[in-house]
């Protein structure tokens, strides 16, 4: 409708000015009060028209009811003109054409009915077209003239319209095949959830277990007098306890209510637990970390996102065993999270997939870190990028919009 509204002041200029120049350029006598005036009443309604523009939506017949009132206009101005032989009487063509792109099949042949029958009347009645005496000499036919502007405007008008129509239509195919994609995604990751969370109800009962066996272990006095016994037992103990949170913080997400509120967190906060974290652990790879920003940045306190920057860290640390380097900064209002290692890089071909179900290199069902990331990134109002160094490596990029609300640790 808005691109309608555009060709219709085109057509208000352009009646008026060939209106005026046929008048008063050419000599040829028009009745000037009555076609000035549908160009007026043209105007009008398209100003009526522009005021619907502030809808998101058209009421049921609405394109039909606006491509009428162009081919009424355009009846009446060449019923005042001489009708069907005025040369512009192609311009009928316009109107059905851009029905046919617009409007459903049933329209499309009543406005071409419609069309067809005013150029049928106006075969028949109409008034002259008086030509001046003075344009009998002219070097050019004046007729022949004003066909070739005619068929020059339908031309025009006709690529500027459907061009636009086109690319509109073009972005909406992308768009319903994005909304697919992402459907498809949803859809693994909602299989993933039940299968984590019923994974987790039953990993509950053999990690208590466990625990209590270890337990068991430490107090018995023959692994007492073992130290070393003694402090992989002390190990074993931690990491039973770092699982039972895992499974809890399962649990914990899997039952909370969708439309709950989102608080936000001190990026510094989240950041150095991340990082004290993996440090704790035993055998874990070489962690350099830098921050930059000031003031106090928070973000979407929101759970999976401490898991979806451990699992970077953890593809990083596959391909960089000898360190990998963890950097936060804050730009244009924006924060970035960077995971740097100096393994081989990505191929091509996986970074034009980068964040897709299941792609990686280390074989079928691998490739879930990198996706839960992009999810998390996307469902927080982010992206996830990635780019292979100059020096050598990779870098995964997760950039967030940084909270707003009140900052807290929940």
């Amino acid at each position: 409708m808005r691109q309608l509204v555009q060709l219709r002041w085109l057509a208000v200029a352009g009646q008026l000015i060939a209106i005026l120049v046929a008048h008063f350029g050419l000599g040829v006598t028009l009745p000037l009060v009555p076609m000035i005036g549908i160009v007026m009443l043209l105007a009008l309604a398209n100003l009526l028209f522009m005021a619907t523009l502030r809808r998101s939506w058209l009421v049921p017949g609405e394109v039909l009811l606006a491509l009428l009132l162009d081919v009424a206009a355009l009846t009446v101005q060449l019923y005042l003109s001489g009708g069907a032989t005025n040369p512009f009487i192609s311009l009928y063509l316009v109107q059905v054409v851009l029905g046919i792109i617009l409007l459903p099949a049933v329209a499309v042949w009543l406005l071409t009915a419609i069309a067809c029958l005013c150029a049928a009347f106006l075969i028949v009645d109409h008034l002259p077209l008086v030509l001046p005496p003075r344009l009998d000499g002219a070097p050019v036919d004046v007729l022949l003239a004003g066909q070739w502007i005619s068929f020059a405007m339908v031309a025009v008008l006709l690529v500027l319209f459907i061009t636009r129509i086109s690319r509109n239509l073009r972005a909406r195919d992308a768009y319903v095949a994005e909304l697919g994609q992402r459907a498809a995604e949803e859809d693994g990751i909602v299989r993933m959830g039940l299968f984590a969370s019923g994974a987790a109800h039953e990993l509950g009962t053999p990690l208590s277990s466990l625990a209590v066996l270890v337990s068991d272990w430490r107090r018995h006095p023959a692994i007492g007098a073992e130290p070393d016994i003694h402090e992989e037992l002390e190990v074993a103990e931690a990491e039973i306890e770092r699982c039972k949170q895992i499974v809890s913080n399962i649990l914990h997400s899997a039952g909370q209510a969708r439309g709950e509120a989102m608080g936000s967190t001190p990026v510094q906060t989240l950041l150095d637990r991340i990082v004290a974290e993996w440090n704790a652990h035993p055998g874990a790879v070489p962690l350099r970390h830098a921050f930059d920003w000031t003031g106090t940045p928070t973000v979407a306190a929101e759970p999976a996102l401490r898991q979806a920057i451990w699992a970077l860290l953890e593809n990083a640390a596959e391909v960089s065993p000898e360190g990998i380097s963890l950097d936060g900064r804050v730009a244009d209002g924006r924060l970035m999270i960077s995971i740097e290692d100096q393994g081989r890089g990505f191929a091509d071909a996986q970074l034009a997939r980068i964040g897709q179900l299941y792609e990686s290199t280390k074989g079928p069902g691998h490739g879930l870190g990198m996706f839960l990331a992009s999810n998390v990134a996307r469902r927080l109002g982010g992206r996830l990028e990635a780019e292979n160094r100059a020096e050598g490596g990779a870098v995964v990029r997760l950039v967030l919009p940084l909270a707003t609300g009140p900052s807290g640790e929940g």
